[in-house]
């Protein structure tokens, strides 16, 4: 940058940059903040003006910052005893209580290093259902061989599919043990991230402390611990099995609303130079600063107002549970999941965006609608009001989503009977009734030529197709994967006549090659009318040359001879005056359109005057060829 610019300008740019998309995608448009939302924004803004204090009163007041934070998030989540990390990455609390775990367990570990790990191998477990590429990341950081990470298979036969299968992991670490192994960490899931599953926790404790293995707890419903009773979409959560856990990670923004706020891990443990060579303690008053935008969001909500979020988020839950038990066409799944169509999820995603649904896959269930409101409630501000509005949504899309898949089958057959004009495309990607292609006859053709009369007449049906006075939406389909020259067709209800509509455009597809083929037949006699009139012509003007003679042809001599010695000459003059035949391409054009729009019914020309003679149409084409040529 070679000058500098004033603040107004500065701050002009950023917003300009910030809303730059949101007319083309109103989606993307900002979230609105509650004020919630405003004391985080100025906890980011005061910590930096705190961080420029003396040394000392920083010191202070980022410990006061720090102890207060901690103290009520242990109170809040029912966590006696504990101490906190405040990180930005939501898998860095994890990573350093690994640390934590490995320096209690190895003594050597501070000075002999990875060397201590290679006698006996640590082992971390992990559920089937945890969250993508968590594990990978703790070896990665841990510098650890991902032969130290093993995922515990969820329940197959009895229970939950997204629960862990407790007595498969006690198999797993005795066979570890046997093996010389040491078994370091179990991570347990208090919401799973995909279907929102809670493990048995209770039984996991008892386990860990068998083995002398450290039990970290991460997930959404860790927020059940802030009620009295705790309840929530997948189950009951029983408090003393969560608490009991050695640590737990938490997410206190997302949950409430809060932007920016960094996550929390809550942990025990009684040795303080542990915890500081693990990096979950600091003595950087600036690292403590992190705390203070949730320190001042805490104390603006109270521990009222964050209860009262939570049961927010799950009264929304219930209410859409309850109205979803009238579709008998919906299958729900722990409360949190509706089973649907790829494209009908998408198209509630988009209709109502307040509501927070999104599309996952699971492993099971396949392509399902997650409704979430522990995550999103409190960040988009959705309302009552807003799941009704997603229910009727729902009513509307759901029938015409069933009756296009039962249709789809026979729409193949009748495409099929019209072959070889009509080829069925197999999409499967496609929600809709299905995809065809009109297949032009091409004898003579040489394949560049077949393609470019394939793309051309499809997309002239394809635009008839959308001219018609129906409900059905025609499309060229998705962009990526998509064959030339394809017309895909859209939802329909259960109403429509599929052999019909098959009919239609078969129909319309040939009505087109048909017309092609007519002024393709139309241009060969043009042609050959202009190759007539050339010889035609070469022959007048030989018959001139022998009457008149050779001399009278010549600029100069035969003027002079004409004005001496006129002659009579029995041969009539032809010529082609292009200029004339201007006034017949609006002829012409009516000519085509009409040809296009009928069955070819026979074109009159305009006359000038009564007396005018009328042209054929063949002569009008062949003058109006002649005027493009000359053109």
């Amino acid at each position: 940058m070679n000058y500098r610019s004033d603040v107004t300008t500065i701050l002009h740019l950023v917003h300009d940059l910030i809303h730059e998309d949101e007319e083309d995608n109103p989606s993307q448009q900002m979230q609105n903040v509650g004020e919630q939302g405003h004391m985080a924004l100025l906890g980011h803004s005061l910590a930096a003006y705190i961080s420029v204090l003396d040394r000392e009163r920083l010191r202070k007041l980022t410990t006061r910052i720090l102890s207060d934070t901690t103290l009520w998030l242990c109170k809040l989540f029912r966590y006696e005893n504990g101490s906190a990390y405040f990180h930005e990455d939501d898998r860095d609390g994890l990573v350093r209580v690994c640390r934590l775990v490995i320096n209690a367990r190895y003594e050597e570990y501070a000075s002999e290093g990875y060397a201590v790990l290679s006698a006996k191998q640590p082992v971390i477990y992990q559920s089937a259902s945890c969250r993508p590429g968590l594990g990978q990341h703790l070896c990665n950081q841990l510098g650890l061989p991902l032969s130290s990470l093993c995922r515990v298979p969820c329940n197959t036969i009895f229970g939950s599919q997204h629960q862990m299968d407790v007595a498969l992991l006690d198999k797993l670490i005795k066979e570890d043990t046997e093996a010389g192994k040491v078994p370091l960490l179990l991570i347990a899931n208090a919401g799973t991230p995909g279907a929102g599953h809670t493990d048995k926790l209770g039984r996991l404790k008892d386990l860990c402390d068998q083995y002398n293995m450290w039990l970290h707890v991460e997930g959404k419903c860790c927020l059940m611990l802030t009620f009295s009773c705790n309840w929530c979409v997948s189950g009951v959560i029983p408090i003393q099995a969560a608490t009991r856990c050695d640590s737990m990670t938490l997410a206190p923004g997302q949950w409430l609303g809060l932007p920016a706020v960094t996550a929390v891990t809550l942990y025990r443990h009684e040795d303080p130079a542990l915890s500081l060579a693990a990096g979950l303690t600091s003595s950087q008053p600036v690292e403590k600063l992190r705390a203070l935008p949730l320190w001042l969001s805490l104390q603006y909500l109270g521990h009222d107002g964050i209860v009262q979020t939570i049961r927010h988020a799950t009264v929304l839950s219930q209410q859409l549970l309850q109205k979803l038990k009238s579709l008998a066409s919906i299958k729900t799944s722990v409360g949190d999941f509706l089973m649907f169509y790829h494209y009908l999820c998408k198209q509630l995603a988009h209709l109502v965006p307040i509501s927070g649904v999104d599309v996952v896959e699971l492993e099971d269930e396949g392509i399902c609608l997650r409704f979430s409101p522990l995550l999103t409630a409190a960040i988009l501000g959705t309302q009552q009001k807003d799941i009704e509005e997603l229910v009727e949504k729902l009513t509307e899309l759901v029938p015409i989503m069933s009756s296009t898949m039962c249709l789809r089958q026979d729409f193949r057959e009748e495409t099929y009977r019209h072959s070889p004009w009509l080829r069925y495309i197999e999409d499967f990607c496609w929600p809709g009734l299905g995809a065809v292609r009109f297949e032009p006859r091409a004898e003579g053709m040489d394949e560049y030529r077949r393609k470019q009369e394939l793309e051309k007449m499809n997309a002239e049906l394809l635009k008839k197709l959308q001219d018609l006075d129906t409900d059905i939406i025609f499309s060229t389909g998705p962009e990526a994967g998509t064959e030339d020259g394809c017309i895909f067709v859209g939802m329909v209800t259960e109403d429509v006549d599929v052999s019909d509509l098959v009919d239609t455009i078969a129909a319309l597809g040939r009505d087109i090659e048909e017309s092609g083929r007519l002024l393709e037949n139309m241009t060969e006699v043009v042609r050959k009318g202009i190759l007539e009139a050339e010889l035609q012509l070469q022959k007048a003007n030989e018959e001139k040359l022998m009457e008149e003679g050779m001399l009278r042809q010549l600029p100069l001599v035969g003027s002079v001879l004409n004005w001496f010695s006129p002659v009579q000459s029995s041969i009539k003059g032809r010529t082609f005056n292009l200029a004339a035949v201007q006034h017949l391409k609006y002829g012409v054009n009516n000519f085509i359109k009409h040809a296009n729009a009928t069955s070819y019914a026979p074109f009159d020309a305009p006359t000038s005057s009564a007396n005018t003679r009328q042209i054929p149409t063949v002569q009008i084409l062949f003058l109006y060829h002649l005027n493009s040529l000359k053109d």
